[in-house]
């Protein structure tokens, strides 16, 4: 018996990387899965790795009609939700001094105003005793080159972990943090490095993890699976880091 039997999961973000593998654990401990995110073709190509119990649905976490849209199309076809993990998000390197506001909006709008969105529109259908899993960052608390906005928008995906665990507790509703390290997913690819430069880029941020490497998206997966489940039934408001170490030691 899968530890998530015959729950229904959001993810937003869960056409790849750390969304998708979260997706796939979960269809694996038996929930059912619907996955949003901005491209069709990615999404169609999660849903055929995930089989039947998963669905998706195209959608822009920042605009409130494609969220409106997005749980219309759950509530049709589940009529509920049990978890909610709020995983969409972007990143756009850049010293503080050569932040375009194009790229300051566009990390607000996807991380915090996106990440509202997600979780607000949710609760009419989010079962009472359900839980709440917002995506985060170590950058929310520790200081890196060219993440200042990136830092600044997780840090307010900290603070609403803290205020909904409040806001929501009369319903039962756990809503926690996940904050990753490092992780070899896609994105990486997409921070502007250059192709020939990656592997040394990831050997250099390797030595800097006590753990000695990266980290792999299946183990944010078991670590989103411990906040969603059971297994954390007395467990909300906290921050978990799953980053080989680098914030903590």
């Amino acid at each position: 018996m899968g530890k998530l039997n015959n729950k229904v999961a959001v993810i937003t973000g869960g056409g790849s990387g750390i969304g998708l593998a979260i997706a796939q654990r979960f269809v694996e401990e038996g929930a059912r899965v619907v996955i949003s995110g901005r491209s069709e073709s990615v999404l169609n190509d999660a849903v055929a790795l995930m089989g039947s119990q998963a669905t998706a649905v195209c959608a822009d976490v920042s605009s409130a009609d494609d969220i409106e849209r997005l749980y219309q199309q759950v509530g049709q076809l589940h009529g509920r939700i049990d978890i909610v993990v709020a995983n969409a998000g972007v990143i756009h390197p850049a010293p503080f001094e050569s932040v375009t506001l194009e790229q300051f909006d566009s990390q607000f709008d996807i991380n915090v105003r996106g990440l509202f969105l997600t979780t607000q529109k949710a609760l009419p259908l989010l079962n009472d005793g359900g839980s709440i899993v917002l995506v985060s960052s170590i950058a929310h608390f520790k200081a890196i080159d060219g993440h200042c906005v990136y830092a600044a928008a997780k840090a307010a995906v900290r603070s609403f972990a803290r205020s909904w665990a409040h806001d929501l507790k009369h319903r039962g509703i756990r809503v926690n943090c996940l904050s990753p390290g490092p992780v070899k997913t896609p994105i990486i690819g997409k921070m502007g490095i250059a192709p020939e430069n990656l592997e040394a880029f990831e050997n250099s941020v390797a030595a800097m993890i006590p753990l000695g490497r990266l980290g792999r998206p299946e183990e944010l997966a078991a670590a989103a699976l411990f906040l969603a489940s059971s297994e954390s039934s007395f467990v909300t408001g906290i921050d978990l880091c799953a980053d080989g170490g680098l914030g903590q030691i």
